[in-house]
């Protein structure tokens, strides 16, 4: 495991000529929250036993094992109080009062979800409801390999009745099953199935700010992308239009909005990237 800001990152990679060899898939996981946090994963093996830690604008590195089983998820924990020995709660997505998870722990959160294959399926879910923006970018992957994810921050404008508060806070944001636990709210019984289960006002809220996320159980059709052969970057408190970078193939590679997937390569974007990590030294350190 890696734990680098992603500027400093880029910076040693660009100046470094470190050769990498290409991974069956690389997730890079990057913080862009103003507070710490602490990233839980499950299955959890290859990634830290299941948790980490990330203060504002680090990220870390994992190589995943090809075939990462079904509904792998990795969500955003936020103030949490970890003693030593790696013990403590969280206020939100606790899975346990530890560091490393071995199950997906309490809603509500934001899930980066994955099923890693010859066709890999990936997709950002707030059927648990939303405590963080997160969104999920493949890089040097073939196929669609669009950019999926909630960039809003449902905490602002979440109805006072699914509100989660600390502090006279809002922090989190739960879901209608969660908070009424209906057969209608939480797709079962006689609304288990695509047919009888249909979005209703609160996930038509959730799904009108973040149209590229699950907003129930059954929202499969505009929620649930693919792409082949790509490494992952998930970014929590991500932005629109927000570049992502990382190391595939010897080059540095850059994706946004704008400009789609580029290599980035040359002593200017050396030299700018030598310039702006100068700049955030003080941050950095």
């Amino acid at each position: 495991m890696d734990l680098l800001s992603p500027l400093l990152f880029t910076l040693l990679l660009l100046s470094s000529g470190i050769q990498l060899y290409k991974c069956a898939r690389t997730f890079n996981i990057i913080n862009n929250c103003k507070e710490t946090i602490w990233p839980g994963i499950i299955p959890g093996e290859s990634f830290n036993g299941g948790g980490i830690e990330l203060k504002p604008h680090q990220s870390v590195v994992f190589n995943a094992p090809a075939g990462w089983s079904l509904r792998s998820s990795i969500w955003d924990r936020s103030s949490c109080k970890f003693d030593s020995n790696g013990n403590g709660p969280c206020q939100t997505r606790d899975c346990g009062e530890t560091l490393k998870c071995g199950a997906a722990g309490k809603t509500p959160a934001s899930l980066a979800e994955f099923t890693l294959a010859t066709l890999d399926f990936y997709d950002v879910s707030l059927v648990d409801g939303f405590n963080v923006p997160v969104s999920v970018t493949p890089l040097n992957g073939k196929g669609n390999c669009s950019t999926v994810g909630c960039n809003s921050d449902l905490r602002r404008n979440c109805p006072s009745e699914l509100a989660v508060k600390a502090n006279g806070k809002v922090i989190a944001c739960r879901s209608a099953c969660d908070v009424f636990n209906t057969d209608e709210y939480c797709c079962r019984g006689t609304h288990g199935n695509p047919s009888t289960c249909q979005p209703m006002y609160y996930s038509k809220t959730f799904k009108s700010a973040c149209p590229t996320s699950y907003s129930y159980a059954y929202d499969d059709p505009t929620s649930i992308f693919t792409c082949s052969g790509a490494d992952y970057v998930i970014t929590f408190c991500s932005t629109r239009n927000q570049a992502v970078y990382s190391y595939h193939d010897h080059k540095l590679v850059c994706k946004n909005k704008a400009n789609g997937l580029n290599p980035l390569v040359g002593r200017w974007w050396a030299a700018l990237l030598l310039l702006l990590f100068i700049t955030n030294l003080g941050s950095i350190l």
